[in-house]
């Protein structure tokens, strides 16, 4: 397991104080980003073998959020390999072990000069796998989101720069804060769903549809024919 220690800093907060939707994210992300660094398999040697890992879905459980000036540990460890996919868990806890944030998380190993997925070999999983290393007990990642009912159509976003990641693509954040927007309601978030369809780049305009449940929302981030960049299904607390 890699873990690192941070301070809730007030740029990270949302509007209520609170560890926002976007840091919380990033906080994963950065997590899993140093581990590999740590391991000497990060993006360096990713760029220099021509592969790169991509997200494919997140399932977050957030209990509770962390506020400013909140001392916090974030952590991960990979606990599974099978064909082109990765597992991955995450957590975020207050000093004595109360969870803010439990994750889990699919990924896939990406042939950057092919343009495919392809099964990744031992060397950029071995030094991840720790044999003790089990599932954090969790609900289990559903195959597929699927919106229900007639969706709302709300203001499309057209792609900008302010949105990219260094692979040049809509960073994963992005995608919920967009949900988000689209939504345009204020309340707690108890569990938070997204599964990543096709990337987004620069100048794309993506199409939210909010899809009301009975205890949340479900958001469809959709190009102009309706083929999904994401899904994005958000539960209220």
């Amino acid at each position: 397991m890699y873990s690192f220690d941070s301070t809730v800093r007030y740029s990270e907060t949302d509007e209520k104080g609170r560890l926002s939707m976007t840091a919380l994210i990033d906080y994963l992300q950065d997590c899993s980003t140093f581990q590999c660094e740590s391991l000497g398999i990060g993006m360096e040697h990713l760029k220099k073998e021509k592969i790169g890992w991509y997200l494919a879905a997140w399932k977050i459980e957030i209990p509770d959020l962390p506020v400013m000036n909140d001392k916090i540990t974030v952590s991960t460890w990979a606990y599974d390999f099978r064909g082109i996919y990765g597992s991955r868990n995450f957590t975020i806890r207050d000093p004595d072990g109360k969870y803010y944030v439990k994750a889990d998380s699919l990924w896939f190993l990406f042939d950057l000069e092919k343009g495919v997925p392809v099964r990744a070999p031992g060397g950029e999983t071995e030094p991840l796998l720790e044999p003790d290393r089990a599932r954090l007990d969790m609900l289990p990642m559903e195959r597929k989101i699927v919106p229900e009912g007639e969706g709302r159509k709300t203001t499309p976003v057209r792609v900008m720069k302010h949105h990219l990641d260094t692979n040049h693509h809509v960073n994963n954040a992005q995608y919920v804060d967009m949900a988000r927007e689209a939504i345009a309601e204020d309340f707690k978030i108890s569990e938070l769903d997204v599964q990543y369809k096709k990337a987004a780049v620069l100048d794309d305009l993506i199409c939210p549809s909010v899809h009301r449940a009975e205890n949340g929302f479900t958001v469809d981030l959709a190009d102009e024919q309706g083929n999904s960049y994401a899904v994005v299904r958000i539960v209220r607390l």
